[in-house]
């Protein structure tokens, strides 16, 4: 597995607890979520979620 620092929450969750946390390596990207992190994490390649997050600030995903 990827070894994954720098772990944050998104400032907007206001501290409600339904959120996940993102993390980062070297080459790659883990998210997992805040409630339950012993279960483990989904890690992917840092270009492509750059690519992901590009998507979602212009709309990509809006329905």
């Amino acid at each position: 597995m990827a070894s994954i620092t720098d772990w944050r929450t998104s400032t907007r969750t206001q501290g409600q607890g339904q959120c996940v946390e993102v993390g980062f390596g070297a080459d790659c990207v883990g998210v997992r979520d805040t409630k339950d992190r012993a279960a483990g994490q989904i890690t992917v390649a840092a270009q492509r979620w750059h690519e992901f997050v590009r998507g979602l600030k212009h709309g990509c995903f809006d329905s």
